[in-house]
């Protein structure tokens, strides 16, 4: 939904294309499963909080009396929130190295998919198209996806962001890696979902 200054309204601006980045990195396919008790996701992630309560109570938004209690075993059922850190903490944290092979592996040779729902508009020379709500399902190059990583490393905004999955969009799906629509650019600022895959 677009406001009639063209631009998006508050509650659609989020960082859609940062949280698919982490989404996708959790879901690399691991040598072995990540925890799924409480008390092993939290004994985990007391080791990778550097064996520090406080640190994980903080991490976790608990407090350290909740750490103590999982990693003793006297609770072992969390709410709801509490359960949907743990997993997300665990799977964020768990067998690194295997993410940072599926990075390399996406920077340098096999690239990532993308499925975005956005609005696109077009320039080209001498001609224009009105931007309208698409979804896509395209392949991005290993150079598109290790700028896309290398940015985000780096601590960027989702607005650094946009313009390099646009140009990627563009090159791959609308100009089909520059075999037509010579001079198409397809420019998007309104995500409604976005979704990688390594």
């Amino acid at each position: 939904m677009i406001d009639s200054d063209g631009t998006q309204p508050p509650a659609l601006r989020r960082n859609r294309v940062l949280d698919a980045l982490k989404r996708a990195e959790r879901k690399v396919v691991f040598t072995r499963p990540a925890p799924k008790s409480a008390k092993a996701q939290m004994e985990f992630l007391y080791t990778r909080a550097k064996q520090s309560t406080k640190a994980l109570a903080e991490q976790l938004g608990v407090s350290t009396r909740t750490v103590q209690r999982y990693r003793a075993g006297q609770q072992t059922k969390p709410q709801k929130k509490l359960r949907s850190a743990l997993v997300e903490e665990t799977e964020s944290q768990w067998q690194p190295q295997v993410r940072a092979q599926a990075r390399e592996r996406a920077a340098t040779s096999s690239g990532m998919m993308v499925e975005v729902t956005a609005y696109l508009g077009f320039t080209r020379t001498g001609s224009s198209d009105d931007g309208r709500e698409r979804t896509i399902t395209t392949p991005i190059s290993p150079t598109y996806a290790a700028e896309l990583l290398r940015l985000q490393e780096a601590g960027a905004t989702e607005e650094d962001l946009h313009p390099v999955v646009a140009e990627a969009v563009t090159e791959s799906y609308f100009t089909e890696w520059g075999t037509r629509a010579d001079g198409l650019r397809a420019d998007f600022t309104h995500v409604r979902s976005i979704d990688f895959q390594f």
